[in-house]
């Protein structure tokens, strides 16, 4: 699995949605996607990436577009 395949499953995992929608996910943009929603999201990414991801950060992951931005530019993950 790729990075960008690893970043979409935990995306769909964590929100049981379809990768079609993820482009324009934003935090609460699904009813799945509350506080909780955020947590279960973050552990999906740490583990798919073998990371750990700072606090700032979590707040910050508001979005799918966030998301990428913040594991290329802070983790040197390339999709």
């Amino acid at each position: 699995m790729n990075n960008l395949e690893k970043l979409n499953q935990a995306f769909v995992d964590a929100f049981a949605i379809d990768k079609k929608y993820l482009k324009d996910l934003v935090y609460k943009g699904v009813s799945n996607w509350d506080s909780v929603g955020q947590m279960v999201l973050i552990a999906n990414l740490e583990e798919a990436f073998d990371i750990e991801i700072k606090s700032d950060d979590i707040m910050d992951i508001n979005s799918y577009k966030a998301a990428v931005l913040i594991l290329m530019r802070k983790y040197n993950i390339s999709f």
